[in-house]
């Protein structure tokens, strides 16, 4: 047994929204990273970056949830999956991306705080329809 596989069983003893918060952490420590180079680095208007950082992030998200949050004994994956957990990431982008302009514009806090706030509000959301719709495992399996 590889190391990535020992590491995965033991993440997986893990509650389920301990292993949510790990994967929710990782793609939200990737998003604020992709902004602030985008930002910092490329010179692009906050909320532009966020669009892109969203398409980095949905890739380290659904690879986590799938492989560690809701594993394949727990419920529905592949295609089907991909594609329920990519429109509740797009959902959870679409108010991500309005609260972020709100809040960049109403708080007077660095565009880094306040996408991390957001990001906090938006993941309570994304674990429900996650769970209970994306990943949920088909009727009788």
């Amino acid at each position: 047994m590889s190391a990535v596989d020992r590491l995965l069983q033991a993440l997986r003893r893990w509650p389920q929204v301990l292993r949510f918060a790990f994967v929710g952490a990782a793609a939200a420590a990737t998003h604020l990273l992709a902004v602030a180079a985008w930002v910092g680095w490329g010179g692009l208007a906050p909320l532009v970056a966020n669009v892109l950082a969203f398409l980095v992030a949905f890739a380290v998200s659904y690879g986590g949830h799938a492989l560690l949050t809701f594993a394949p004994s727990q419920g529905r994956h592949g295609w089907a999956a991909a594609g329920r957990y990519f429109l509740v990431a797009s959902l959870s982008f679409a108010a991500n991306e309005l609260l972020y302009a709100a809040a960049l514009r109403w708080l007077s806090w660095h565009y880094l705080a306040s996408l991390l706030l957001v990001l906090l509000v938006v993941a309570v959301g994304t674990f429900a329809l996650a769970k209970f719709w994306a990943f949920r495992a088909p009727a009788g399996a």
